[in-house]
């Protein structure tokens, strides 16, 4: 056999497939340092990065065994996305599975409820709601028309248009100088959203 550092990456590959396990041994020593390096970006903890770098290639030899690498050439930017991939997959299920527990290990978050709004958040929403109502009243009849076909009759523009007997551009047309007007209103009037 060659020496070592002669035989390429597909080589090795092919010659581990065949039976030869330190070939595998030789891919490792070979890639490790970039492997490693790209999990241990996104860990930032040496021996979670160790473990994941065990699991990587746990995987890689799944990969090879079952004949499901065709990389040919290019084993170590696809041993290295491995390594990455395997590493996300950690920390994506780190976030889901993330609990805060109190001192005798239940989930807090069981405990709490979403707080009802007070009073006050429903009067001062309600009176801008009125505020706002009072204001449409105030645009040309056919902004006003449109506004409130498409806000509170949840009407598409296409069926404004044929309510309406406009077309669709004209019925986007006068949605957007009601809007527009609206806004001038609210700031000369000091309502705030």
């Amino acid at each position: 056999m060659k020496n070592v550092q002669q035989i390429s990456d597909q080589e090795l590959v092919h010659l581990y497939i065949k039976g030869n396990e330190d070939c595998l041994a030789h891919l490792i020593k070979r890639h490790q340092r970039s492997i490693f390096t790209a999990i241990y970006l996104l860990v930032k903890n040496r021996p979670l990065a160790e473990d994941i770098f065990q699991e990587t290639f746990i995987k890689i030899i799944h990969t090879l065994r079952a004949g499901n690498y065709n990389e040919e050439g290019k084993f170590g930017p696809w041993a290295v996305r491995i390594g990455r991939n395997l590493t996300i997959d950690y920390i994506r299920k780190q976030k889901r599975d993330m609990t805060i527990t109190d001192s005798e290990g239940n989930d807090i978050f069981s405990y709490l409820q979403i707080a009802e709004e007070s009073r006050e958040d429903k009067l001062i929403q309600y009176q801008t709601e009125q505020s706002i109502k009072e204001l449409v009243k105030l645009l040309p009849e056919e902004q006003r028309e449109v506004l409130i076909m498409r806000h509170w009759g949840n009407l598409s523009f296409k069926e404004i248009a044929d309510t309406t007997g406009v077309s669709i551009n004209t019925a986007l047309g006068r949605m957007r100088y009601a809007l527009n007007n609206l806004r001038k209103m609210m700031d000369q009037q000091g309502v705030k959203m």
